[in-house]
This record gives C-alpha cells, sequence and structure tokens, in this order.
C-alpha cells in the first residue's frame, strides 16, 4: 500500500489562471506559498524565515470555485496529491512539480470586504471533491 496525500495552508501568490478545455473542462493553475518562521537555535544560531512555492493545479469544480473566489493574497487550505511530471526544452529533460487539488477550503479574510471566511471545520465554499482528471483532459 502506498500514499500520496500533500496537506498545505498558505497564501496565493498569483491570481489563478483558468483554462476551459474540451467539453467546458475547467482547469485552474496558481502558486502557493508556505513559510516557515525563523527561529534562534540554543546555541544563537539564527535560523531565518523560509518560504517554499507550490504549483497547484485545480480541474472542473475546484478549478470554478479557484476562478470566483481565490485571489492573489488569499490564505487557502489545499488538499490533494503531488505529481511530478517530465518534459524536454532544447535538449534538457526538465521536471514539473506540481500539487493536483482535491479538496480546497478559503481561510482568513476576503481581501476586499474584510469579511471573514468563517473556518469552523466547514469550507466557506462548498466543499468540493473531484476525481482525478482522464488522461484525455490533461492539457500536456
Amino acid at each position: 500500500m502506498s500514499v500520496n496525500k500533500v496537506i498545505l495552508v498558505g497564501n496565493v501568490g498569483k491570481d489563478p489562471e483558468v483554462r476551459y478545455l474540451e467539453k467546458d473542462v475547467a482547469v485552474a493553475n496558481f502558486s502557493l506559498a508556505t513559510t516557515e518562521k525563523g527561529y534562534t537555535m540554543q546555541n544563537g544560531t539564527q535560523v531565518p524565515e523560509r518560504t517554499e512555492w507550490h504549483n497547484i493545479v485545480a480541474w472542473r469544480a475546484l478549478a470554478t470555485v479557484a476562478e470566483k473566489y481565490i485571489k492573489k493574497g488569499s490564505q487557502i487550505y489545499v488538499e490533494g496529491k503531488i505529481q511530478t511530471r517530465t518534459y524536454e526544452k532544447d535538449g534538457i529533460k526538465r521536471f514539473f512539480t506540481e500539487i493536483y487539488a482535491e479538496n480546497i477550503m478559503l481561510l482568513g479574510k476576503k481581501p476586499e470586504s474584510g469579511e471573514p471566511l468563517v473556518n469552523t471545520g466547514a469550507a466557506s465554499v462548498p466543499d468540493t471533491q473531484v476525481p482525478p482528471p482522464a488522461e484525455d483532459d490533461l492539457p500536456f
């Protein structure tokens, strides 16, 4: 048995880019920053804050939720799976790692109004779980 599960809580780095493929299948791509706070070790060594950037891919209903509700700076919870794909550019094999979202919850406040998006264990938008895309839906 194996498990491929990722849980991230962070801030969106840019507004989602949403495309519509054949049969009106929506796919959204955006970046998410997760930050580990800096600290001082017992011996006085300073460990600086560290930010990691993640490429998020949301399909179908989650993509339309992302298009409607997620904006740069939004704090969100993303649950999904990690997937690495390879491609060749200029004769060099490259790797690209993405998080395929299976669940997204909005956290914090709406940037434009300041109204809280209640996080009491329930999503502020419908908790939409989406099956993985069919092979013919993939954009690569």
